[in-house]
């Protein structure tokens, strides 16, 4: 299935830019030979769950651990809750080596990862956490991890801290960097180098460019923008001037961070962690953690067999989410300019709450219990927009190291009437520049925000 086409991306008539592209991925996921299964919690190998928490570790100490937490707030659709969470405070390393030919070239990996729901999808350079890299596991080196630990001077183009999402992580960080290669670097098995355009049209296929490959291409955006010479596509013409340094916007950069700067002095949320035995609200048998309402997201076991990793096989527990996500920002343009709807978004896990995210960011499912008013603003505005009004609208998977088959329908929607030029406190107009800005910088912009913001990049249709 591929996403719509929207802008100059792949899509379904057009299909893959690059037919050899194709070709090497689709070998990459044939010579994958690996199998997820899963097994009970209590079997998993190398984990314990501790006797007075309940939490679920790793022996080693090292990797993540499943923790519980217990949230209080005020202005949500619920004044409190409590829910179990992963807990990684190490801070992975999501790398992208890019050189300069005819244009701007970026070394891809094809990537297994267990909770992907194809299995390979397209990962940056390095995509590994702290535990990976310096081989915890015993196992293989990580491929490149040169460029990314001991970077040449003046070679990296973007390397900045940020956070992943909120909801099911507590506090994750990651160190997103781009770095120049100094020199030549050919591919290894399962890597290609590929041009920043034939990337960004991945972008248009559902489940094909992983999520640690989108942060990276959003701070990629920041150092980058896309080229404001005109395509032929009003749509991606207006996204690219909505990049471009010159864009004027209908808020400066300044009131920008100050609104979220007050939002964020109000501390709106109240997050404590407690032991996992004691979340309320949810249950444990020997295969899952579940909330009792059957909502959400439960905790699985699986167990992990491959050819392609640095180890053969693994055990690990996966958070697994109910129902496919909606992610989506609306758009319109504002002085000739194309802005979007940006949200507080308040996340638990978030170290810095709220962060910049998308105008809708949730999973539908999770409402239903709920009165229409306390739906989340302009879900309906999104899901019942014509076909015409929708700019982009791809399927595209969360973290496969993490989260079993986790999808969000990732959309950029015209706004209409119904979508009001002065919004409520919790929402702003901004720019694609001004997000981009912000990503030069830890901690302001979600990580669902980022992956929107390198679809838009996407879109632009121009390469810088």
């Amino acid at each position: 299935m591929t996403g719509a086409a929207r802008a100059g991306t792949a899509s379904a008539t057009t299909g893959w830019p690059d037919p050899e592209l194709r070709q090497w991925y689709e070998q990459r996921c044939e010579a994958s030979t690996s199998t997820v299964t899963q097994v009970p919690l209590d079997a998993l190998r190398d984990w314990r769950t501790d006797p007075v928490t309940g939490d679920l570790g790793h022996r080693s100490g090292q990797f993540f651990t499943v923790t519980g937490l217990d949230v209080r707030g005020e202005g949500g659709p619920v004044p409190g809750w409590q829910q179990p969470i992963i807990s990684q405070p190490e801070i992975g390393l999501l790398g992208l080596l890019v050189r300069r030919r005819a244009g701007l070239e970026c070394l891809v990996q094809a990537k297994m990862e267990p909770g992907n729901v194809n299995g390979v999808q397209i990962s940056p350079t390095v995509q590994a956490t702290r535990s990976n890299y310096t081989r915890i596991h015993g196992g293989a080196e990580t491929p490149y991890m040169e460029h990314f630990v001991r970077p040449a001077r003046g070679s990296v183009v973007a390397d900045v801290l940020q956070s992943e999402q909120g909801s099911w992580f507590l506090g994750k960080r990651n160190r997103n960097m781009v770095v120049e290669a100094a020199g030549p670097v050919p591919a290894q098995e399962n890597f290609r180098w590929i041009t920043l355009r034939d990337l960004q049209l991945l972008m248009g296929l559902d489940n094909v460019v992983n999520m640690d490959t989108r942060t990276v291409l959003a701070c990629l955006a920041a150092a980058l923008p896309p080229s404001t010479r005109t395509t032929g596509d009003a749509f991606a013409d207006l996204v690219a001037r909505g990049f471009s340094p010159d864009a004027g916007a209908v808020e400066r950069d300044v009131d920008v961070l100050s609104w979220l700067t007050a939002l964020r002095s109000h501390r709106p949320l109240d997050v404590r962690r407690i032991g996992l035995s004691t979340v309320s609200g949810w249950h444990r048998d020997r295969y899952a953690i579940d909330h009792d309402g059957g909502r959400h997201f439960g905790i699985i076991g699986v167990e992990v067999r491959t050819t392609v990793r640095e180890v053969p096989g693994w055990r690990q527990p996966l958070l697994r989410p109910r129902g496919r996500g909606i992610v989506a920002f609306l758009a319109r343009p504002i002085g000739g300019v194309l802005h979007v709807l940006a949200r507080a978004a308040v996340q638990p896990g978030l170290r810095d709450a709220p962060e910049i995210g998308p105008t809708v960011q949730c999973r539908p499912e999770n409402y239903a219990h709920l009165p229409t008013s306390r739906r989340p603003p302009f879900l309906d505005a999104v899901l019942s927009a014509p076909s015409e009004r929708i700019r982009y609208d791809c399927v595209l998977s969360e973290e496969g190291g993490r989260f079993h088959h986790a999808e969000n329908r990732y959309m950029v929607v015209e706004a209409d009437e119904r979508v009001p030029v002065r919004p409520s406190e919790e929402f702003r107009w901004v720019t694609p520049r001004q997000l981009a800005t912000l990503l030069a910088h830890s901690h302001y912009v979600n990580v669902e925000g980022r992956s929107l913001l390198a679809a838009l990049y996407s879109l632009a249709g121009s390469c810088p």
